[in-house]
């Protein structure tokens, strides 16, 4: 519970019309919105996340948000990201959520920190607020939110999502569990795809985000039972809530200090393995490709590693789907051998990552092949508008 000096606190005339239906709930009243005024919230993250809870936020009446992105507004984050318009596409997401909040409340002010959280400027950035609510959509960054609050012991709302799932805690809150001890260790590199390779409801972060915002309030309320010690997990198709008891670890190491998250995560690793897999392959441009296939050559095949439903979408003339998933499998090496028949290879996929992975396997099985740089995005923007980007 947050202890602010509420004598300081005063609510302006048109506070008491807005903040009404809260003034008259016996466990807000008049002291429970001083405290929402006076509170500081920080939201590292504008994206799915972020967009739901800083809206409920602001419209509770927390006093000072702050936010953290570095990002810019695409017509991809739209189906999600409901704190963004269309205008304002192209422009940094701090600015347009900023926009935002201020037509929700007025009253609220607004930091803005276009910057990457690094462990160079997160305890800076985060000391002055009261709570933190974690929004970011990776490992490491998540690992470093969670021990500079640890260090600067502030309160820690967590929310994570991916397809069709989800989940919410919070850490590091009156002595409970923080997020080492629901994950000490990170997956490895790539073992957890991104939304954007997997996929996300649009709808899903909308309840994790509401659930991350209702845990804020709670605590600056001081109010109810909280979610600390317990994760909250969601499945959006089968409407189905479970939850998962949390406790601290007794023999989990001390943090002492941030430290370099990417190398935590192997990232640096992983990138370096990959760039090392795509110097054994060797590639093509779109463009290269788009005059292969106007030559008329028939010494070739095109395969595609996408997914069915991806393949639907758009399609790039004479491709062949024979998905990743089949081929790491191993029932797509046969039907790659099969489409063969003796020619060479050309496999592509969205942006030219999961393409590379499907040629190392063909690679260890004999089969050598061709990667289209760029994917079918680099087609689209590159050889031919008429095929959708996604």
């Amino acid at each position: 519970m947050l202890n602010p000096n509420l004598d300081e606190i005063q609510l302006l005339p048109e506070e008491y019309a807005r903040y009404s239906r809260h003034l008259i709930l016996p466990e807000v009243g008049l002291e429970g919105q001083k405290r929402l005024k006076a509170a500081s919230v920080l939201c590292v993250g504008t994206g799915g996340l972020g967009s739901p809870l800083l809206l409920y936020l602001a419209a509770a009446g927390v006093g000072r948000l702050g936010i953290v992105d570095f990002d810019v507004v695409d017509h991809s984050n739209l189906q999600r990201q409901v704190i963004h318009g269309t205008s304002w596409v192209g422009k940094p997401k701090i600015e347009s959520a900023k926009n935002r909040i201020h037509e929700i409340n007025p009253y609220c002010q607004v930091d803005l920190y276009e910057t990457a959280l690094s462990s160079a400027n997160a305890l800076d950035i985060i000391r002055p607020y009261d709570i933190v609510v974690d929004g970011t959509d990776n490992f490491p960054t998540r690992y470093l939110v969670n021990d500079a609050c640890v260090l600067l012991d502030k309160p820690n709302v967590y929310g994570s999502i991916f397809r069709f799932e989800g989940q919410a805690t919070v850490f590091n809150y009156q002595g409970g569990p923080n997020y080492r001890d629901l994950y000490p260790e990170p997956p490895p590199p790539g073992m957890v795809p991104s939304c954007a390779e997997g996929g996300v409801l649009g709808i899903l972060p909308g309840i994790i985000g509401v659930i991350q915002a209702t845990e804020t309030v709670k605590i600056i309320l001081g109010q109810g039972t909280t979610l600390s010690g317990r994760l909250v997990l969601y499945n959006a198709l089968e409407m189905k809530f479970r939850e998962l008891k949390l406790r601290p670890n007794p023999v989990r190491p001390v943090i002492e200090k941030l430290i370099d998250y990417e190398m935590f995560c192997g990232i640096p690793q992983a990138q370096a393995a990959e760039a090392e897999q795509q110097s054994m392959l060797t590639e093509m441009t779109v463009t290269e490709l788009k005059q292969l296939i106007d030559s008329d050559a028939d010494d070739f095949v095109l395969i595609d590693v996408r997914n069915p439903n991806e393949y639907e979408i758009a399609k790039i003339p004479g491709a062949i789907l024979i998905p990743l998933p089949d081929i790491e499998n191993g029932k797509g090496i046969e039907q790659v051998k099969a489409a063969l028949n003796g020619h060479r290879l050309i496999a592509h996929c969205k942006m030219g990552g999961r393409s590379a992975k499907a040629l190392a396997i063909l690679q260890a099985a004999g089969i050598e092949g061709t990667n289209v740089k760029g994917g079918i995005q680099a087609w689209s923007r590159e050889v031919d508008s008429s095929v959708l980007e996604y």
